[in-house]
């Protein structure tokens, strides 16, 4: 917690020195009483005190003080808000390595499940898009909020989706970016907050340069998230032979520096599940210093209430 007129908590010296002042006052009144010898007189002219009680009412008034001036101070919490007009666009990779069952079921039945739980966390205003890619890219679905369509997308990727083999994860980055730009009519004057999520087992064989389109997107100040997901022993069955397709993670790895991203490694659907999460929080939300003054205050009339109540109770005045 932090405070945005921290200068103002001085004044709780004036409610530490009001404690001190009351505690002098109590023992000089309990000195005076002592200095009284005739103690039947004393009994009489002084009958019992409330003892504890009367000290709770001035213990809760000081309390209160406190509370009310670190209200005073403008205590600020990290708290976090949801982005407005934000677009996340999720690049799958469909090229027929991601048929390998190294990550059970296999690479991209773990990334659709994955995907759909990623989509979860987004807030409902954020306009998602679907793109796909092997040797080139294609947007599946436009940025939208329509979940149902985002998951109807998703659930439609298979390794056929795009035919030509390879895998262009330069063409993913510029197809994702030309997305974010048609979002809306301003889009292209005014890009919204945006991020791209790609997800490969590979390196790039063909198309655009990654390290090109990775300029591209930091240059439109939109960071790259990027997944690597599989194990170095995948491989998959072509024309009756297997196929070792080893997981390279390399030129992901550098995209995600060169855009100011994070690169994440999957190698079971559960690391992947929990990858989208640790993205999707850091995408949906943003953190801003938020004044709580109001708690501080609210708790502060609180003991001013059971002060004046307490004082009433046993004393039939206000403090």
């Amino acid at each position: 917690m932090t405070f945005l007129a921290s200068g103002r908590l001085w004044l709780l010296a004036g409610v530490v020195a009001l404690v001190v002042l009351y505690a002098v006052l109590q023992v000089r009144r309990s000195r005076f009483a002592v200095r009284f010898t005739n103690l039947p007189l004393l009994e009489k002219v002084a009958p019992t005190r409330p003892g504890w009680r009367r000290h709770l009412p001035a213990s809760l008034f000081v309390i209160m003080l406190g509370l009310l001036v670190v209200g005073f101070a403008q205590p600020a919490a990290a708290v976090q808000v949801p982005r407005e007009r934000a677009t996340v666009i999720i690049a799958v990779d469909v090229s027929p390595s991601m048929g390998a069952d190294d990550v059970p079921p296999d690479r991209l039945a773990a990334a659709r499940t994955a995907a759909h739980d990623f989509v979860d966390l987004l807030p409902g205003q954020f306009n998602v898009g679907l793109v796909a890619f092997a040797g080139t890219a294609q947007v599946v679905v436009a940025p939208v909020t329509d979940r149902d369509a985002l998951r109807s997308g998703i659930d439609r990727l298979t390794t056929g989706t795009v035919a030509q083999p390879g895998t262009a994860i330069g063409d993913a980055i510029a197809a994702s970016l030309q997305a974010v730009r048609t979002v809306d009519p301003t889009a292209a004057a005014e890009p919204p907050p945006a991020r791209v999520v790609v997800l490969s087992d590979g390196a790039n064989t063909q198309g655009t340069d990654p390290g090109v389109a990775a300029a591209e997107a930091a240059a439109a100040e939109v960071p790259v998230d990027t997944i690597s997901v599989g194990t170095e022993g995948g491989a998959i069955s072509q024309n009756g032979r297997d196929m070792a397709v080893p997981v390279d993670g390399a030129t992901l790895r550098d995209v995600a520096e060169r855009t100011g991203g994070s690169y994440h490694e999957a190698a079971t659907t559960n690391e992947l599940r929990d990858v989208y999460a640790d993205i999707g929080s850091s995408v949906g939300f943003r953190t801003e210093q938020q004044d709580v003054s109001y708690r501080f205050i609210g708790l502060g009339l609180l003991f001013g209430l059971a002060t004046a109540g307490t004082s009433l109770l046993w004393f039939s005045r206000l403090p």
